[in-house]
């Protein structure tokens, strides 16, 4: 027999951007603990609204699965005597366990015992494990409320705990479990009881609650689409704002506003970003010729009863909004943006790092830096002057009032200034990318200024010690520092990190005693950065930690050692990975490399060198292209003189010249792999 679960956590609004993560946790944390206790199920799902929580597990056991464990006991000559019978060794053992001595078992020389433990039932069971569920949940921030100690996200006002119909009694942070839930805030009649726990979806909906996400995801962008078809717009919704809109209803309802045209005079970000970042609203381009229209979508909680007040009153809203935007762009527009430059002498980056002026004029000089080092033809002037008008648009009106612009107000103004294109582009581009799985920057210019702007804050931050700890990072350190990898990984350009951060050091004031250390912890940061994205790129680890392992920290190169070293896995050169390794077991990193031809006693030995002097000769034009697989096949041809000089020849010879001869030879043939990384971290 099975029965279905249910755990609803009804709290106050929970942000919409945690959500999705938080139904993850539970959902992955509750398959784990049913594994764990041995109850069987067929699936675990989540669901949630702004205001619950609610896990769904169906058709669980009643019944733990009986579980049976091996115990290993004594040696056998220990238990038994000569003629078989049971020593007092075996006997204690299986008094121990509870069983007769005859239910022992003799294998590989050792005493073994079965136990079997009687599964318990499950609704003993939950009252323990659901609350540690709830317990274990993590989240950025999380608050106290009254008295409690207890931590969520948002206060816990009523919990729901079913097994069936029977409910699971536990009390946690002063609530105690019980059948009843609350409807929607303004549609609903109140609270109402949750008959069972199959029943929880059905009954939700009859009291205007939507309980699913992907049900009211599906909705939405049906009713979106309908609507802009309606009205002859492209039929396109955005999917981040979708999913935050999602978390934001319970019962939704989809309705079309309207603004002025004039204020379609405006630059198209400017109208865009308090529609969406402000309002959550969806703006319509039209499918005719692709410009945006004076119209918007947005997503009511709530049916379709008084429709039009409502949407009066989210129209009169965007307008105020407009309004707004419309002064501080036509005050922003009465001095150019370079008049904006000398404002920056008076704004502090970061106390410690000096003012956003200052920091222009270290972009100035690591923008120059990377355009010679990475021989990327850009001109200086442009991107010195780039540099200075990076940061102006942040004491504009219109970016002071909508942050979200900065960047896009500074390419807005550059090119009403006349400004080149490649500038203004760039002023957009340095913040990219923003977010994980953002756009990265289409210009060389402003791949260029993002990637100097990042790793001058970096250095700044580490100096300052304001170091990202645990789940905490203020300063978004690790974001830039991927964005920095993944524009360099994009753009295939060999930058040693170890210089670039050298260059980007030069600009701040002379080094402490403590640099060294800094300098350090900064090193191990990026180089973990560029580990797990390795990582999400489905390397294997061992693979990561020999490619890296022994080279300046350089993506570029790192990411084509990975993917040869991928590339012999693939083709099963694993035999290739192995021949080497035995070399490099045998020799230490500083073991000299001179050899002596005239000490050789054996063929193996002249064979292995001369093959050796051949992949010589052949490396080096590869490997300063940073061709690895081509080095791989190269050293294939050393594979047989290898092997035979190692199955053949004593290295170890009682001849101290001999010896240390050999020696040579085998760092000479490892150090023709080194420039893979260390092939000994890999795992064969």
């Amino acid at each position: 027999m099975s029965k279905d679960i249910l755990l609803e956590i009804g709290t106050e609004e929970v942000p919409a951007h945690a959500m999705p993560g938080i139904l993850r946790q539970l959902r992955e944390a509750a398959a784990t603990a049913l594994q764990e206790a041995h109850i069987p199920f067929d699936a675990v799902r989540t669901v949630g609204t702004p205001r619950r929580l609610a896990l769904l597990v169906t058709a669980a056991a009643e019944m733990q699965d009986a579980v049976t464990t091996v115990h290993k006991g004594p040696s056998a000559r220990i238990a038994y005597a000569a003629d078989g019978t049971p020593t007092k060794a075996a006997l204690g053992f299986a008094r121990g366990l509870g069983l007769d001595v005859t239910a022992l078992r003799v294998q590989d020389g050792y005493v073994f015992a079965e136990v079997t433990h009687t599964g318990e039932a499950t609704k003993t069971l939950l009252p323990s494990l659901l609350p540690a569920l709830i317990q274990h949940l993590s989240f950025p921030n999380s608050m106290r409320w009254g008295r409690e100690t207890f931590r969520f996200i948002r206060p816990i006002r009523w919990l729901v705990a079913l097994f069936g119909e029977e409910v699971i009694p536990f009390t946690l942070a002063g609530v105690t479990t019980g059948r009843r839930s609350r409807g929607h805030r303004f549609l609903g009649d109140g609270d109402f009881d949750i008959p069972s726990a199959q029943a929880y979806e059905a009954t939700a909906r009859d009291h205007f609650l939507m309980v699913d996400p992907k049900e009211r995801e599906t909705y939405i962008q049906h009713e979106l689409c309908r609507e802009l078809a309606a009205a002859g717009a492209k039929q396109t919704v955005d999917p981040v704002l979708l999913e935050e809109v999602v978390y934001l209803v319970e019962y939704p309802t989809v309705l079309c506003g309207s603004f002025d045209e004039a204020y379609l005079q405006l630059p198209e970000a400017v109208i865009i970003t308090p529609m969406k970042d402000h309002q959550r609203y969806f703006p319509m381009y039209s499918a005719a010729t692709g410009r945006l229209m004076n119209r918007f979508l947005t997503v009511r909680n709530g049916d379709a009863r008084y429709l039009d007040t409502v949407r009066h009153g989210n129209e009169r809203v965007l307008r105020a909004r407009l309004d707004d935007a419309k002064f501080f762009f036509t005050e922003d527009r009465k001095q150019s943006l370079w008049a904006h430059v000398e404002s920056l002498r008076h704004i502090v980056f970061q106390n410690g790092l000096g003012t956003l002026y200052d920091k222009a004029l270290r972009l100035q000089k690591l923008t120059v830096y990377l355009n010679h080092s990475l021989q990327l033809g850009l001109e200086d002037a442009q991107l010195e002057r780039a540099c200075l008008l990076a940061k102006a648009d942040l004491s504009t009106q219109m970016v002071m009032e909508f942050t979200e612009l900065q960047g896009v107000m500074g390419k807005e103004y550059a090119k009403l200034d006349g400004e080149s294109e490649a500038v203004a582009a760039a002023l957009q581009e340095q913040y990219l990318p923003r977010y994980a799985g953002d756009d990265l920057p289409q210009t060389v210019m402003g791949s260029v200024l993002s990637v100097a702007d990042k790793i001058d804050t970096l250095v700044g931050m580490f100096r300052l010690g304001k170091l990202p700890t645990g789940s905490q990072d203020p300063y978004a350190l690790r974001r830039q520092t991927i964005g920095v990898l993944h524009i360099l990984l994009q753009r295939q350009w060999d930058a040693d990190m170890d210089t670039l951060l050298d260059a980007a050091a030069a600009g701040y004031a002379a080094a402490d005693e403590a640099a060294g250390d800094v300098r350090k912890q900064l090193e191990a940061f990026i180089a973990l950065r560029l580990k797990n994205i390795f990582q999400d790129r489905g390397h294997e680890a061992s693979l990561i930690e020999g490619a890296m392992a022994g080279h300046p920290l350089n993506a570029m190169q790192g990411q084509r050692r990975v993917e040869a070293l991928e590339t012999a896995r693939r083709l099963k050169q694993e035999d290739l990975l192995q021949a080497y390794t035995r070399v490099g077991n045998m020799v230490r990193e500083d073991t000299p490399t001179q050899v002596t031809e005239a000490l050789f006693t054996a063929a193996a030995e002249r064979d292995l060198w001369a093959v050796c002097r051949q992949m010589e000769a052949a490396l080096p034009k590869v490997y300063a292209a940073y061709d690895f697989e081509a080095a791989l096949r190269i050293l294939r041809t050393g594979m047989d003189a290898i092997r035979t000089f190692l199955d053949t020849v004593r290295v170890l010879d009682e001849n101290p010249a001999i010896r240390e001869n050999r020696l040579h030879l085998l760092a000479r043939v490892y150090a023709l792999i080194r420039p893979f990384g260390d092939i000994r971290k890999v795992k064969n």
